[in-house]
């Protein structure tokens, strides 16, 4: 079951603020900005830009990922490592939205029986 990865933990405490521009920290450092986000529920998740770390290449992030929000710090906190994130299955802007089985297949990698933390 992959439909819980899509919702932020009640620790991330989000607010109606928009995170694009907020710093993404993995738990071994930064990874980025986000570029784009969705607060929808059940379908909420994170495109962050990772900049020179993987140069030219953005990852979608599910909102279960994210571990807390500081707003005064404007930072994203996720339970991943940096590599963890990097082995995750390649961003595709044109299917995180409407193909089903790239969000399965991603729902699936960072779901309980995903990656070891």
């Amino acid at each position: 079951m992959t439909e819980n990865v899509w919702s932020y933990k009640p620790t991330a405490r989000l607010t109606d603020a928009d995170l694009t521009g907020y710093k993404v920290e993995a738990t071994d450092g930064g990874i980025g900005k986000v570029d784009k986000h969705s607060d929808e529920i059940g379908d909420a998740y994170l495109v962050v830009d990772t900049g020179v770390w993987i140069f030219g290449k953005e990852v979608l992030l599910p909102a279960s990922t994210v571990v807390s929000i500081d707003l005064e710090e404007q930072k994203v906190f996720v339970d991943r490592t940096k590599q963890q994130i990097k082995d995750a299955p390649e961003f595709d802007r044109d299917k995180h939205l409407g193909d089903h089985r790239y969000r399965d297949d991603l729902g699936t990698y960072y779901g309980p029986s995903g990656p070891v933390v």
